[in-house]
């Protein structure tokens, strides 16, 4: 059948934020984050919150799957199993024990360029938290059986990815778009790399990855600063500096390059078809890094199964609505990296009833639409509206605000507050949307995975020809 490569994180924003006026979005009285850096080079950044009693705790590390090679891909994800089964000052059960007792809970992730370790305690349970993660973090023993246990787990759940087609897609899509390069490799990894890592592997990446200089300790919530910096010398005092530190935010390697590319995998058990449809995109630190998610928002999502669509301001929506034949369902996405990113549309359709190509020339034509200025100073606002009321609900927690702290410094090397934020997207003019349309959406390379029923999906050759036409 197919393999799955991997998991992605994409950026989706804006489904059912219509109806919010955009004469009403702000974000005052909002806390601001502090940051101090520990002398082995560990940043330490926090954000009180007011009228909370709980806290979210987590340690940031700026290495993911695309700090691997060819051989040891899959090792950072890994890690991230065994961080829970012993370390030297814990067993296994020590620590569901020690988390369990103190109504604490305690997860990680692993990404393309994160490893990620959170705790959510109460206040008075901080130190324990950061205690608890630099014990799972630098002092696993990586039990050689928990290792041949785990390698198990992780082909199951390598099987279990496989049968997400939109995560099959879009790790196809990045494989084939930065071919031979860190960011196509999968956060998994291949079946006979998850068979073959052996404890050596993974006792290197530690030791060369983790780092205090690759590390950013983030408290939200119910936190004092001054606290959580002593807590963070006292429990990752130990972690040693890179001999040649690099900035959190600054290029690790060659910029990646983006490759115009297609793959198209013709599965006839399948009863829908997925298309991810590419252009190269934006980083995080990128000037038009809102320019591209205010473009985005004015593409926006439709579903068939919503039964939305006729009334909607967007005319591509109009027309997936109006037509039964063109798709089951669109999203709009922005994917974004520390040096690069990908913008573009996925797609699922009927494998017996639909023609892509029809809707392929819809989504054509509405970025044609863009690109010459067809839309109207009302269409930009609403984006922005969207745009910023989607910010400001993605940070609704403790949690959510550590995440947003965390990856914005350590793929950025700082934090822009809400308040900077919606200052950078009220500036966005309907200009600057159709410079940005007709820079990225005309003469680039497009990248282009199917899978299921491709038969009707239009080449590569094809798309790029009306693209520009």
């Amino acid at each position: 059948m197919f393999r799955a490569i991997g998991r992605s994180q994409r950026t989706v924003a804006f489904s059912g934020l219509s109806r919010l006026r955009y004469s009403t979005v702000t974000s005052k009285n909002l806390s601001k984050t502090v940051t101090s850096v520990l002398p082995n080079g560990l940043t330490v950044a926090s954000e009180s919150l007011p009228n909370t009693n709980t806290a979210t705790v987590g340690i940031f590390v700026d290495t993911g799957s695309r700090a691997e090679n060819g051989r040891n891909n899959g090792t950072a994800h890994f890690l991230e199993h065994l961080a829970f089964k012993g370390t030297q000052n814990r067993s296994q059960t020590g620590i569901e024990l020690e988390i369990e007792n103190v109504g604490s809970h305690l997860n990680a992730y692993t990404s393309r360029e994160n490893t990620v370790y959170y705790a959510k305690s109460l206040q008075e349970d901080i130190p324990k938290a950061v205690d608890i993660l630099a014990d799972i973090l630098t002092r696993s023993v990586l039990d050689p059986k928990a290792i041949e246990r785990e390698r198990d787990v992780i082909i199951r759940e390598s099987e279990e990815v496989d049968k997400m087609y939109d995560e099959v897609v879009f790790d196809h899509l990045h494989a084939i778009t930065y071919k031979d390069q860190p960011l196509g490799r999968t956060i998994l990894g291949p079946i006979k790399n998850i068979k073959s890592i052996k404890r050596s592997d993974l006792q290197h990446f530690i030791e060369t990855h983790y780092t205090g200089d690759r590390m950013v300790l983030v408290g939200t919530g119910a936190v004092d600063h001054d606290e959580l910096v002593k807590h963070a010398g006292k429990f990752f005092g130990h972690v040693r500096k890179s001999e040649t530190p690099i900035p959190l935010g600054s290029p690790r390697g060659p910029l990646p390059v983006f490759h115009g590319n297609e793959l198209k995998i013709q599965e006839d058990t399948l009863p829908t078809t997925h298309i991810a449809l590419a252009v190269e995109g934006v980083s995080w630190s990128a000037p038009d890094y809102f320019t591209a998610l205010c473009t985005q928002a004015i593409i926006g999502n439709w579903d068939r199964a919503l039964g939305t669509g006729t009334n909607s301001p967007s005319p591509l929506a109009v027309a997936a609505s109006e037509n039964g034949s063109l798709t089951n369902s669109y999203m709009s996405f922005s994917t974004s990296y520390a040096d690069s990113g990908l913008w573009g549309m996925y797609l699922v359709t009927d494998s017996q009833q639909h023609d892509v190509r029809l809707i392929i020339d819809e989504i054509l034509k509405e970025w044609k639409r863009i690109r010459s200025g067809s839309i109207s100073d009302e269409e930009v606002n609403r984006a922005k509206a969207r745009l910023k009321a989607s910010l400001l609900l993605s940070l609704d927690g403790s949690t959510a605000i550590a995440e947003d702290i965390g990856r914005q410094i350590v793929t950025t090397g700082q934090r822009l507050s809400p308040e900077q934020v919606f200052e950078q997207v009220d500036k966005i003019t309907k200009q600057d949307i159709i410079m940005w349309a007709n820079y990225r959406l005309l003469n680039k390379p497009v990248s282009m995975v199917a899978l299921g029923n491709v038969k009707t999906v239009p080449s590569l050759t094809y798309i790029q020809a009306n693209m520009n036409n």
